[in-house]
């Protein structure tokens, strides 16, 4: 047996012996790897606990990863997943919290809140829907506005918009998706939509992708790109663009040097906080290595968590 078959083994021996696991509805969104890293990994094209929790924060890892886990699939063996332990919406600084929650119905998208100077809050993107979760996100401030990246995760915004008395955004590219919002940008100018707060569209992953840029500090980027663990980088997820990479990588060119921030908040993959002339930079290498892709079957396998 090889030193990789011996580790894995070894990792599927203290798995399996203890309480957590992953079951096989697991769609290898990343999700749970996010929020429990070095405990739960990825094995052979899916999530997996790779080793159990030692302490009480690496447990409160683990309920966050199965709190935030689209299927569900993070469990215990005892079947109980305590619901005080439930951390959402989780703060990540002074200003946005993540949703966790996240829907089969979106792939497992990210969704956050964005609160503002007035206690307003915006929801960027959206969490799988439920009562008790939509009155747990506005506890902090009145929701008012749902601002929807892209097409892909549109499936909750308009209940999510109407329990909160909120208007709901898209652009026009992908307003077929969600043909009753209440705002649509258009073209492919900035538009500031709230005070601080400006909408950069971006084809490429779809007709109708949007950047969010909050107070020059926040990006959300839906999925037109991401910060990636495999590479150490911002990536552009070129294996699942299902509009053009050829135009993702004109929208990039178009953006990048008016774009300002220090927060890269994806709807897939993880999130990064890095000094903004960094994140410039390497926003701006990211533009010249999209120029150079050409465009490519979509394979969900070759995406580079």
């Amino acid at each position: 047996m090889s030193s990789t078959e011996d580790d894995r083994a070894a990792r599927q021996a203290e798995s399996a012996a203890g309480d957590w696991y992953v079951d096989d509805r697991c769609t290898n969104c990343d999700v749970a790897r996010q929020l429990a890293p070095g405990l739960i990994g990825e094995v052979d094209g899916r999530s997996e606990v790779v080793r159990q929790p030692r302490g009480a924060e690496e447990e409160r890892r683990l309920h966050a990863a199965a709190f935030a886990c689209p299927t569900r699939s993070v469990r215990r063996r005892d079947g109980r997943v305590a619901a005080e332990w439930d951390p959402f919406p989780l703060r990540l600084d002074d200003a946005v919290s993540y949703c966790g929650h996240t829907s089969r119905h979106t792939a497992g998208a990210n969704a956050y809140l964005l609160r503002r100077p007035d206690g307003s809050q915006l929801m960027v993107d959206t969490p799988r829907f439920a009562e008790p979760l939509a009155a747990r996100f506005e506890a902090a401030g009145a929701v008012t506005d749902v601002l929807l990246t892209h097409r892909d995760h549109a499936a909750h915004g308009r209940r999510y918009a109407d329990r909160f008395g909120a208007r709901l955004w898209i652009h026009e590219g992908d307003l077929d998706a969600a043909p009753d919002a209440d705002r649509v940008l258009r073209g492919t100018d900035p538009v500031e939509i709230v005070e601080g707060v400006v909408a950069h569209p971006l084809p490429g992953h779809t007709v109708g992708s949007v950047l969010y840029v909050a107070d020059e500090r926040y990006c959300f980027s839906g999925d037109s790109f991401y910060w990636s663990r495999a590479t150490g980088d911002i990536e552009v997820a070129e294996s699942v663009t299902w509009y053009s990479i050829t135009e993702l990588a004109a929208s990039l060119a178009r953006t990048v040097d008016r774009l300002r921030f220090s927060w890269l908040l994806p709807g897939h993959g993880d999130r990064k906080r890095l000094p903004a002339a960094e994140m410039g930079r390497r926003m701006r290498e990211l533009a010249a290595r999209t120029r150079e892709l050409r465009p490519r079957a979509v394979d969900f396998t070759a995406v580079r968590w």
